[in-house]
């Protein structure tokens, strides 16, 4: 054995001392560190030829990076959806370190982590109240979460049409409708090969809304003349979390023939609350849901999970399976999760989620959704009274849209202003064809002085 490496071995207990401690620092300081504004240097060195060992590289990390790395998981961080990571989240995920399991099989010598899985994915269906017909695993985020969901799909469109995409590729004439769809859906579709732009735009409702005309919805559907589509419909869009209306779909669903998915990628804990579970009324009629863990359930990143009915399991096996690894076994009569999902080696992602759904339950994240929605009107509302801003869109969710009433001052520039104090994160977007600023606030940390403290940052950020 390498030196350098049975010394770190001898020295393990002292080396994750050494680790926690510079974590516990981190995380009870979290209020008070910067949210923006510092950069690292890309001054690269090369690669040593003897190494430091762990001790010395925990060093030389803490003396080149710590200090600069902001609070993205800390209570003020509001740009894109990003969620922090509670206490019995942190300890799941550092024993999904330690333990390094490539969660494939339910079967086999000893590995537990797929049935921890299958129980995590039991308790996000209680979570939102979804039936167990639902199929689901673990992914990296929305993104392969869309890719996996509408992978299916489409193997399930080309049966519709007489074809097996998975092995004969990709054809013409596949059909998608969308009205507002998030970028990893189209992104989902390039990758895919059904192509980025083609889909088939709904229109949208009038007010500034994001959600599907679903006159207009129909109107394509008929148009279509029979053919099979998928339907890419939002359970919160990415602006103003709208939600399209799903007792609508559903009901279209009895007459046309298509593939439903719903990308909820955080609208999903909506159904935590019994004030706005309401929003996803009939969304259990869905094909397939996407959902993002490390939003809104705040765990560490890389943490999302896709939902595909059971009576689909044919056409997933099909899209995924490694039909060319007999070691691996029948993918129907030995369950491998790598032959229902686009990776083969995964590390046990489902830990940190069993953790923290176990230590808060039901009314932990009932506690935790309403308190951020109940702080984004309070955000909202000193917006709305202040003759510098202008709100965009309705609130709905968790989401704040709005511009600076004056046109003479960008979005961008203010928001490099403001985000340079590195006191509150915001990111820049477009609404209605105009600039724009959104505010998400999805995190557990997150209190009323937080919100007090950002609108003055932002108050003061006009005048730098």
């Amino acid at each position: 054995m390498n030196k350098i490496l049975e010394n770190d071995k001898k020295h393990i207990e002292q080396l994750l001392t050494s680790v926690k401690s510079y974590a516990v620092d981190f995380l009870e300081n979290i209020d008070n560190l910067p949210t923006g504004g510092k950069v690292a240097t890309r001054q690269f060195n090369k690669l040593n030829t003897q190494g430091k060992g762990a001790d010395a590289s925990l060093k030389a990390f803490v003396e080149k990076y710590h200090d600069i790395i902001v609070a993205s998981s800390g209570p003020r961080y509001w740009g894109f959806v990003t969620g922090g990571a509670t206490p019995a989240s942190i300890v799941g995920d550092w024993l999904a370190s330690v333990y390094d399991q490539n969660t494939q099989t339910m079967q086999g010598d000893g590995d537990v982590s797929a049935v921890i899985e299958m129980e995590t994915i039991a308790l996000l269906l209680d979570l939102f109240e979804l039936p167990d017909d639902f199929f689901g695993g673990f992914v990296t985020g929305a993104t392969l979460s869309n890719f996996t969901c509408l992978g299916v799909a489409r193997q399930w469109l080309g049966n519709q049409l007489g074809m097996d995409i998975a092995k004969n590729g990709i054809v013409d004439g596949l059909k998608i409708l969308s009205a507002t769809p998030h970028s990893s859906a189209v992104k989902s579709l390039s990758m895919l090969g059904i192509g980025s732009d083609n889909i088939i735009k709904i229109k949208t409702l009038a007010g500034n809304r994001e959600a599907m005309d679903i006159e207009d919805l129909k109107l394509q559907a008929q148009h279509l003349n029979g053919q099979p589509f998928v339907l890419i419909s939002s359970a919160g869009t990415v602006n103003s979390v709208d939600f399209d209306d799903f007792v609508k779909i559903n009901k279209i669903k009895q007459e046309f023939d298509f593939w439903w998915h719903i990308d909820a990628a955080f609208g999903a804990y909506a159904a935590c609350s019994p004030l706005y579970s309401q929003l996803l009324t009939n969304w259990e009629s869905a094909d397939s849901i996407t959902i993002d863990n490390h939003k809104w359930l705040n765990v560490p990143y890389e943490s999302a999970i896709f939902l595909i009915k059971k009576q689909h399991t044919l056409c997933q096996i099909n899209t995924f399976q490694n039909s060319n690894a007999p070691y691996l076994g029948d993918p129907l009569d030995n369950f491998n999760y790598l032959n229902f999902l686009p990776e083969n080696s995964r590390r046990l992602r489902a830990l940190p989620a069993w953790f923290t759904l176990k230590a808060y339950g039901k009314e932990g994240y009932q506690s935790i959704v309403e308190n951020c929605i109940s702080l984004t009107k309070l955000l909202a509302g000193l917006i709305e009274k202040d003759e510098n801003f202008k709100i965009l869109a309705p609130i709905h969710l968790n989401t704040v849209c709005f511009s600076l009433a004056e046109e003479s001052d960008s979005a961008t520039e203010y928001l490099s202003r403001l985000n340079k104090v590195g006191k509150v994160f915001l990111t820049a977007t477009v609404f209605a064809g105009n600039s724009a600023i959104r505010a998400a606030l999805v995190n557990w940390r997150t209190t009323e002085k937080d919100v007090i403290l950002a609108y003055t940052e932002m108050k003061k950020a006009l005048a730098l």
